[in-house]
């Protein structure tokens, strides 16, 4: 099994964290994206990579798909030991039995889907380029913030951009952070300097002709080495 490493314990954003954000550990946040025959299989080599998270993101309205599809990765993430983030939908991150719930501005509320997860769920949030909208979620009591775009993305349209400025700024929430937005092997040290304790990424990862191989890649920058 690979072996995960602890968020840095210098950083100001991971001192004393206590509660759901307490079970994250720095490193790559691998997204899906979106109906896949071989959906299953790139997300293990994924984790086999070194993903420390997983998150299912598919805004599609197949339901029973998802729920078969999430439900399989919430068994692949058991075994690996890693939380499985599910995009948005807070019932079908309950009726997977999902670690928690990534929430964006347009979602439910934090404490809305804290009172249908629990306690023990943990809850991301979109902060886009704002600190001050980081600031409403950790006051909502968010586990980690998530800021970007970083770069430019093929993922969805952009309209804001977030810089390696504002996760030093961030730091003083106290909480995880995680830079997301046209994140490669090649750019992404730079974020993780500033503060990023994750690196979330999409196409990078998943479109890969070697998912496994880019996923090393990722973790490398965080000073971890996976086995084979």
């Amino acid at each position: 099994m690979p072996t995960r490493s602890p968020l840095p314990s210098t950083r100001p954003s991971t001192a004393l964290r206590t509660g759901p954000s307490a079970r994250l550990r720095a490193g790559l946040y691998a997204i899906t994206d979106g109906p896949r025959v071989d959906l299953l299989a790139v997300a293990r080599e994924a984790l086999d990579g070194g993903a420390v998270v997983l998150q299912y993101r598919d805004k599609t309205r197949d339901h029973a798909r998802r729920l078969r599809e999430v439900s399989a990765l919430a068994v692949l993430c058991r075994a690996f030991d890693i939380p499985l983030i599910v995009n948005d939908d807070v019932e079908l991150a309950r009726a997977c039995g999902a670690a928690g719930v990534h929430l964006g501005e347009d979602d439910p509320d934090i404490a809305g889907a804290r009172a249908v997860l629990g306690s023990g769920a943990i809850i991301g949030a979109s902060c886009y380029d704002s600190l001050q909208r980081a600031r409403d979620a950790a006051q909502a009591g968010a586990d980690y913030l998530a800021f970007g775009a970083f770069f430019p993305t093929s993922t969805k349209a952009v309209a804001r951009h977030a810089t390696p400025s504002l996760l030093r700024r961030a730091r003083q929430f106290g909480l995880p952070l995680v830079a997301i937005g046209g994140i490669t092997p090649d750019n992404g040290g730079p974020l993780i300097a500033a503060g990023a304790d994750f690196l979330a990424v999409v196409s990078a990862l998943f479109d890969a002709k070697d998912v496994r191989a880019v996923a090393r890649r990722f973790a490398s920058l965080f000073g971890t080495r996976n086995p084979a």
